[in-house]
């Protein structure tokens, strides 16, 4: 058999290749790609048995595999592999499409390769990742999955007020009141948000939930205050954005 593995971190793609290469002797190749568009070109030039897929990438979900594949192309079986939280692991089974939580053990991906040799048989993926979106869909799946020192975090989207920029890595700002830095830049987390919810990138050290905006300050440049008082800059070359944003909300 031939597996793909999908991730944008190297070091899960180094883990899972490294459970392969030593418990599931099934699997005789694996290939790598870092991110979804990456995938789809291996894909679409290889044979594939098996793909292993992150569903949180930037610029691409996991979840959006089959929207850059033809239906001739889709001749594998999928597994997920995610930090998702428990009742999206629901919708995972409810829509019989095999997934495994990060962090990897290796059991859990003999097991999964051995349900994927009997699913290869069936012509239903498609089908059933259809399915697996409605489950998300419905369960309105609307948090994000930080990386902290003691595990995952999983912070509802409405419980940010703004992300900032410190070098490398970024600082979350909670309407808790409570801070979390991140080791990840603002780049990888405006990726993934900036056409979610109401996720706005008004400078670019700062991603802004325009949810909580309060008012525009009009002195010394332009800034947006939000209800907690923050107040964010708008660099010049977003103010024509921001007005057509502010237009849309009136």
């Amino acid at each position: 058999m031939k597996a793909l593995i999908i991730d944008d971190e190297s070091k899960a793609r180094s883990l899972l290749k490294t459970i392969i290469s030593e418990y599931v002797f099934d699997i005789d190749e694996v290939m790598e790609a870092t991110n979804l568009l990456e995938g789809v070109a291996v894909l679409q030039k290889n044979a594939v048995d098996i793909v292993f897929l992150d569903i949180e990438m930037p610029n691409h979900s996991g979840l959006e595999l089959f929207s850059f594949l033809n239906p001739s192309e889709i001749n594998f079986e999928l597994v997920f592999t995610t930090a998702y939280s428990e009742y999206a692991i629901k919708a995972f089974e409810f829509s019989a499409i095999d997934y495994l939580l990060k962090p990897l053990r290796p059991n859990k991906v003999v097991d999964a390769v051995e349900k994927a040799k009997i699913k290869l048989e069936q012509n239903q993926l498609q089908e059933r990742l259809f399915e697996l979106k409605n489950a998300l869909t419905t369960e309105k799946f609307n948090k994000i999955a930080l990386p902290v020192e003691e595990g995952v975090l999983f912070v509802k989207l409405d419980d940010i007020y703004f992300l900032q920029a410190e070098s490398m890595y970024t600082q979350f700002y909670l309407t808790s009141g409570k801070k979390i830095l991140i080791s990840k830049p603002l780049k990888y987390f405006t990726d993934m948000l900036e056409n979610r919810e109401m996720f706005y990138k008004s400078h670019r050290s700062y991603l802004v939930n325009l949810k909580y905006l309060q008012r525009i300050v009009k002195k010394d440049g332009t800034s947006i205050e939000l209800e907690n008082n923050a107040l964010i800059p708008v660099s010049k070359d977003k103010k024509e954005e921001l007005n057509k944003i502010l237009e849309m909300l009136m």
